[in-house]
């Protein structure tokens, strides 16, 4: 293990080093899979950038040499089974069974080295920003160009696309009815608009948004750039009527507005469900004022964890309730917490979803143990 490690040191400060890969993970998290490594040059400079491949999410920690060397041994040690490192001259294959260690050396010729960009060419969704709608939003400048202040919020717009467009495209109805709820500007509309466009697929967006400036200027974007099937509709999210909806959808949507559209959703029997919480007040407020179990008391005691164990809750919560209504749930990060630190999103299928009174009691259970009273979404769908 030591020449193992030893060797990614000399690699990485000869600049040799391609790939470093981890597998056979056996540690706590149960959904990592594996992770991979190469050098990267960043503003606080050289690095090891690994990128930890979960089930339904991927995470990159850029690590200094010495960091890295650390993680390998401690990792190798105690969490992976097996590494490779891959340079421009060999490959090294690093095996653990048990306490038995061994290391397998094949010498390569002509591989070259790995670039160390740390921004490499992605082949995103939106790969064109030249669409007048990017400039309408502030997305680019008058030369198409993604604007400095703006790259993160391109980045977050792709990544939304690359998981809303699949949701979308699998959904039965031929030409769908999707509906934002609490759209503000419309950033994922018009990028989910435009995304099947490009693929050929009909679909007809719909966002609803409460200030009437913003619908204006929607709908005169939308106008401009040829979206016949994207508009935008004045109002609140609880009083708007869903139905027809084969999909619905809201975005950060404050506190029990998520709610209301989650509402909205199961009240239209849409297919697809999908809303990326914020603020989670109303359950934290129970908590802080109900009874919960004694044996909470090390965490809800402070005031940090109280804030994370309340959103951990009401999202769970929320996810049973969608359950007891019929639907399967997961829910997962959607976009890293470099961009905001709301980026859990739950997604709810119509269909296949097992039985409601176990749900129920599940609810029960969970609200008995938080010293909760009621989830507003219960109080919306008569649970």
């Amino acid at each position: 293990m030591g020449e193992f490690v030893a060797a990614v040191q000399l690699a990485f400060t000869e600049g040799t080093l391609t790939r470093l890969k981890l597998g056979g993970y056996q540690g706590p998290e149960a959904e990592l899979k594996s992770a991979e490594a190469r050098k990267v040059a960043i503003k606080a400079g050289e690095r090891l950038s690994f990128v930890f491949r979960y089930k339904t999410r991927d995470i990159t920690k850029n690590l200094t040499l010495n960091e890295a060397a650390l993680l390998l041994t401690t990792g190798l040690t105690e969490d992976w089974r097996s590494a490779r490192l891959e340079t421009m001259g060999f490959d090294l294959q690093f095996e653990r069974q048990g306490d038995t260690m061994r290391l397998k050396r094949r010498d390569v010729a002509g591989r070259e080295a790995a670039s160390s960009g740390h921004d490499r060419a992605k082949n995103r969704p939106l790969a064109e920003t030249s669409k007048p709608w990017l400039y309408a939003l502030g997305i680019t400048g008058k030369d198409g160009a993604v604007r400095n202040t703006a790259q993160d919020k391109f980045r977050q717009i792709n990544k939304m696309v690359e998981i809303f467009a699949p949701l979308i495209q699998g959904l039965k109805a031929e030409s769908p009815r999707i509906v934002d709820m609490g759209a503000g500007k419309g950033y994922l509309d018009f990028a989910l608009y435009d995304y099947l466009a490009s693929q050929g697929a009909r679909a007809e967006v719909i966002g609803v948004e409460l200030r009437p400036q913003l619908v204006s200027d929607g709908n005169a974007t939308a106008q401009a750039s040829g979206f016949e099937g994207l508009r935008f509709e004045a109002g609140s999210i609880l009083d708007y009527d869903a139905s027809g909806a084969n999909a619905v959808i809201a975005l950060h949507a404050c506190d029990t507005a998520t709610d209301d559209a989650i509402y909205r959703g199961i009240s239209a029997g849409a297919e697809l469900i999908a809303v990326a919480p914020c603020c989670h007040k109303q359950i934290r407020r129970q908590m802080e004022a109900g009874v919960p179990d004694q044996s909470l008391d090390f965490l809800l005691r402070h005031g940090t964890f109280m804030e994370k164990q309340a959103e951990m809750v009401t999202d769970g919560l929320r996810a049973l309730i969608l359950e007891a209504s019929g639907y399967r749930t997961k829910v997962f990060e959607f976009v890293s917490d470099a961009h905001t630190p709301k980026n859990n999103l739950i997604v709810a299928q119509k269909g296949g979803a097992g039985s409601r009174q176990a749900a129920l009691d599940r609810i029960a259970a969970v609200k008995t143990l938080f010293g909760i009273d009621k989830h507003y979404l219960e109080g919306l769908l008569g649970l």
